[in-house]
């Protein structure tokens, strides 16, 4: 298996974790890395013995392939220039800013050939892997994704930072696309949307209903779906899957309430809810860390050429319907008049302070 020479392009939080996985990897060399922040830069590549390089241009010079980990404002102009180089890029999720510059990118990876591969990381938790191997066609989906204000990726807001997430895995499920969308959402600490709601129609009928927010006190990565086939829940943290499927009598619509009317009956029914009439089984997936596959699936992509799980186009995909979820956002009219408030950042006026010793 030949050796691929790779860098990392911003080390900060998440990047930091793709240097420490890449420069423990079979046949992968960490060539360098590079950071905005020199001292971050230096200390990454000292704790891992590789080089600092000066820019992403430099460093193009020496690898194979590249992680582009910057932020988000700056996805586009750095892997543009390592594919026009031919050079396999992983760029961080999302793809870019905007749907004009992920087309330009998906554009120079199909004329250049190079690998172009999006880190939507969730397609690799274990837990979502597992349900993609069942015959499961969802008609509902919910996608909780909540986590606390950080201050880090404020360049974007929750659509592009968190929600874009669940809205690539929606595409990946449903295989269909979005006919309408509705959403809302509010601007809390500055700058961009802190929370988002948004509800979603597939053009086979699915509904799916999205709340991103990051400015909970508690972190939740969760989605839940219905199909005719039974009930699947997710814990993207703790790689939990869970299935529940309808009995052959209840499917055989062959359940009769009213035997149940009586005191004795009822409990009767209480215990056997989860054993005669719905099958249940909860999944411990935890089988390593979907950073790790994600970054040995783009080595392999990098050795055979082969398209990557997640290529450009369904990080294009993912963008476009951000958008689109975005522009409804904006779109908003809080209080359904002409003259209202529209949008994230034009809020309605508190009625008043919600505790009673707020200020």
């Amino acid at each position: 298996m030949r050796q691929v020479k790779v860098g990392v392009v911003g080390v900060g939080h998440l990047g930091q974790a793709h240097a420490r996985i890449l420069a423990n990897l079979p046949n992968v060399e960490l060539v360098g890395v590079v950071d905005a922040n020199a001292s971050q830069a230096r200390k990454i590549a000292d704790r891992h013995q590789t080089h600092v390089f000066a820019t992403h241009l430099e460093l193009a010079q020496h690898v194979d392939a590249a992680c582009v980990v910057a932020p988000t404002t700056f996805h586009h102009e750095i892997a543009a220039d390592f594919l026009r180089a031919g050079i396999p890029v992983l760029v961080e999720k999302p793809l870019a800013l905007n749907l004009a510059q992920a087309e330009e990118l998906l554009e120079l990876s199909l004329r250049s050939g190079a690998v172009l591969q999006v880190g939507h990381i969730e397609r690799f938790n274990p837990a979502y892997e597992e349900l993609r191997t069942k015959p499961f066609r969802p008609k509902f989906i919910e996608c909780e994704r909540h986590g606390t204000y950080t201050g880090r990726s404020t360049d974007i807001g929750a659509v592009l930072d968190l929600m874009i997430h669940d809205l690539d895995l929606l595409l990946d499920l449903v295989g269909e696309p979005v006919e309408e969308i509705e959403a809302v959402g509010a601007v809390v600490f500055g700058g961009h949307e802190d929370m988002v709601n948004a509800r979603l129609r597939f053009a086979n009928g699915c509904l799916a209903h999205l709340t991103a927010s990051r400015m909970s006190p508690n972190p939740k990565r969760k989605l839940r779906a219905w199909a005719p086939e039974g009930y699947a829940g997710i814990d993207f943290i703790k790689r939990r899957l869970t299935l529940v499927q309808p009995s052959e009598e209840l499917r055989r619509r062959e359940f009769d309430a009213d035997w149940y009317n009586d005191p004795v009956r009822r409990q009767l029914l209480q215990d056997q809810v989860f054993t005669r009439f719905l099958q249940s089984v909860d999944l411990d997936c935890d089988r390593g860390d979907q950073l790790s596959s994600e970054l040995e699936h783009f080595m392999e992509c990098v050795r055979s050429g082969e398209r990557p799980r997640i290529a450009g186009e369904e990080g294009r995909d993912a963008i476009a319907l951000a958008m689109r979820v975005l522009d409804s956002m904006k779109q908003h009219r809080w209080e359904n008049r002409s003259d209202g408030p529209i949008g994230p950042d034009d809020l309605p006026s508190p009625a008043g302070p919600l505790l009673s010793d707020a200020a």
